[in-house]
């Protein structure tokens, strides 16, 4: 199994963060390919898209702002299968990405992925407090993991993701 190309870009609003490829990720190419993993529909629910996108467009998602990569780039069927040496290896990745593509934010989705990255439990769902940014300037979103195997309703994640989106709408207003 192949890992899957990172989609970065220098000043992205939002550099969502996963786990690790799927195996259907890795056969296709492309993040979040699952067809039971709920992210597509999550983000674009969470009014984050103008439209539902397919995992086959995630590199058009560059030009809305938002990129893709995972802490640990080794396709699994499931997170647990990922040894803690991958992951303290993809949080040395992860940090150096973030500080070279500077995000306005990471988006980790999943609980789990913010733990292994930050060395920190969470203090919930959305944003984390800016005293414990990993790097200045790059604010932390903890989001539900949108794989099919998290047993939390579709609604409930939009609620989560929606926070995300207003804050990106503000962002954007204060630029323009």
């Amino acid at each position: 199994m192949q890992p899957i190309p990172d989609h970065l870009a220098p000043g992205l609003d939002v550099l969502f963060v996963g786990y690790n490829p799927s195996i259907r990720s890795s056969r296709t190419g492309h993040h979040y390919a699952n067809p039971s993993n709920r992210f597509w529909k999550m983000i674009h629910g969470a009014g984050l898209t103008p439209r539902r996108y397919a995992s086959h467009e995630g590199e058009a998602m560059l030009e809305l702002g938002y990129g893709f990569t995972n802490i640990v780039p080794r396709p699994t069927r499931t997170a647990e299968e990922i040894t803690k040496e991958e992951y303290a290896a993809g949080r040395k990745e992860l940090l150096t990405k973030l500080k070279l593509y500077r995000p306005r934010a990471a988006c980790f989705v999943g609980k789990g992925v913010y733990e292994q990255f930050s060395g920190r439990k969470t203090s919930g769902w959305g944003f984390q407090p800016e005293a414990s940014e990993q790097v200045p300037g790059v604010r932390e979103f903890v989001g539900p993991s949108s794989s099919g195997l998290v047993r939390m309703k579709l609604e409930e994640m939009i609620d989560v993701y929606a926070e995300l989106a207003r804050w990106r709408r503000e962002e954007l207003g204060r630029r323009s």
